[in-house]
């Protein structure tokens, strides 16, 4: 036997309930089933025995988002060369400073958000869920790369809180927490969620006077535009600012940390698919419901923009790939999930077309159509419902 498992069996005793550390019960559970699998298994009757569980569906969903997230640390650091000139830079420099800069975020995502769910699981004496492993991977994704660790504590804290605990924990939440995360952060703090300095690593230290990352790197800034693609398109026109389809679809491009490669994005979309983790339904339906709108806004003369950009700016696939797939916040009708993901790419892109004070809208959409997601299951349900109520007429 393993030396871990028998060492964790020796010790289990005192954790459960009724030893002398069993209001420890829901901790120790914790950590003894992210390392082994379950040892209890059914007895009698009629079970579906399958090797998907909870934990494994969030592996899957982290293991997807590794390429972006990869992607992700190479950008910060390219970004940064990029703005203060630094030619000289090799690429060992560029991820260094991409991990300097990203782990932070981590490290703030993850210690407060676990320390609340462990809080609520031994409070409330349940077992701690694995829902918040996804949740912490995805939220330092979608925000810019200067945000304040201490805005970002508190959105973490208010995502776990008021997104999933009051509502009973993960599965039971109606919204999807990372992006009510980020609409905390947006709402709250404006001036650190949009913006030209906020997308670049260092950049606004620099223009105050500060001292960047790296000895040598202090360069004049004035001038330098840090604005993401998107919100270039909404002011002024993607060409003047050198932005093609080929960039934005590889991801060198100011954005929040994770969302900017569709290549990085659609690797996990490809996986998250094949194993069956999230529909390609909402994916697909989404990513149409976006042309459709985009095209109308095109030949209607509302942008000159072509509507396939639509799709590769801003943080519209990482949207429609990672969180409007959410099993839990999501349509659950297979027919629901056409009209579900068509609706949130279509918002996103009207929003997008005709609120100029907001360049972005795949969050708004989202977490619009996670508000309204019950409603269309029941409608679908109700149709149903209503076709075999006239079959049976026709039949009898």
């Amino acid at each position: 036997m393993n030396p871990l498992r028998q060492l964790v069996d020796k010790i289990k005793p005192t954790f459960e309930k009724g030893g002398k550390l069993g209001f420890l019960h829901s901790t120790f559970d914790a950590f003894e089933t992210f390392m082994f699998v379950p040892n209890t298994v059914t007895r009698k009757g009629s079970h579906i025995r399958d090797c998907v569980d909870i934990k494994r569906v969030m592996i899957i969903m982290v293991l997807a988002l590794i390429p972006a997230f990869l992607f992700s640390i190479w950008n910060i650091g390219y970004q940064h060369t990029l703005a203060f000139g630094l030619k000289d830079w090799g690429f060992w420099n560029i991820v260094g400073y991409g991990l300097v800069k990203i782990i932070p975020l981590y490290l703030v995502t993850y210690i407060v958000g676990l320390a609340i769910e462990f809080a609520s699981a031994q409070i409330k004496g349940h077992e701690v869920n694995e829902g918040y492993l996804v949740t912490g991977f995805i939220l330092p994704l979608i925000v810019p790369v200067d945000v304040p660790l201490w805005m970002l504590a508190v959105a973490t804290a208010f995502a776990v809180i008021i997104g999933k605990e009051v509502f009973g924990g993960t599965g039971m939440n109606i919204w999807n927490p990372a992006l009510l995360a980020r609409a905390f952060l947006f709402f709250s703090y404006p001036s650190s969620m949009s913006g030209d300095y906020a997308w670049i690593g260092g950049l606004q230290k620099a223009s105050e006077g500060g001292i960047p990352w790296a000895s040598g790197s202090g360069v004049i800034v004035d001038g330098f535009s840090g604005a993401t693609p998107l919100a270039n398109a909404s002011m002024q026109g993607l060409a003047d600012h050198g932005y093609n389809f080929w960039n934005l679809f590889v991801g060198n491009i100011p954005g929040a940390v994770g969302e900017t490669s569709a290549i990085a994005i659609l690797l996990g979309a490809i996986l998250i698919v094949w194993t069956g983790v999230a529909s390609w339904k909402i994916m697909v339906s989404g990513i149409a419901g976006g042309l459709l709108i985009g095209w109308l806004g095109y030949i209607g003369g509302a942008t000159d923009i072509p509507c396939w950009y639509q799709i590769v700016m801003g943080g519209f696939l990482f949207g429609i790939v990672f969180m409007a797939t959410d099993p839990v916040t999501s349509a659950q009708t297979e027919c629901g999930k056409w009209v579900y993901g068509f609706l949130v790419g279509a918002v996103c892109v009207l929003v997008r077309l005709f609120n100029p004070g907001y360049a972005e809208g795949m969050m708004l959409a989202i977490l619009l159509m996670n508000t309204f997601a019950p409603l269309i299951d029941h409608y679908v349900i109700e149709a149903s419902i209503k076709r075999q109520a006239r079959k049976k007429v026709k039949i009898a």
